[in-house]
């Protein structure tokens, strides 16, 4: 897992793991982790979803408003 910079210092995201067709995110207080792939929430959304992650900005908000509930099951 890859630390989450939060450069905002206000996101409940706690770090992410990119594989080529998915992220997987973990969250603050919780040890379970979300998977989000190309087929559950689309490839547009996942790959948006690594630069936030990169850049350490923004995907906690992206995924409320975008993918909440778009991770595999």
């Amino acid at each position: 897992m890859q630390i989450y910079k939060d450069i905002d210092h206000d996101s409940g995201v706690r770090g992410f793991e990119i594989a080529p067709t998915s992220i997987t995110v973990w969250f603050e207080g919780t040890q379970k982790s979300y998977t989000y792939s190309y087929q559950s929430a689309g490839q547009t959304n996942v790959e948006h979803m690594k630069k936030l992650a990169v850049a350490g900005e923004g995907l906690n908000a992206f995924i409320n408003t975008h993918v909440k509930f778009k991770y595999v099951h």
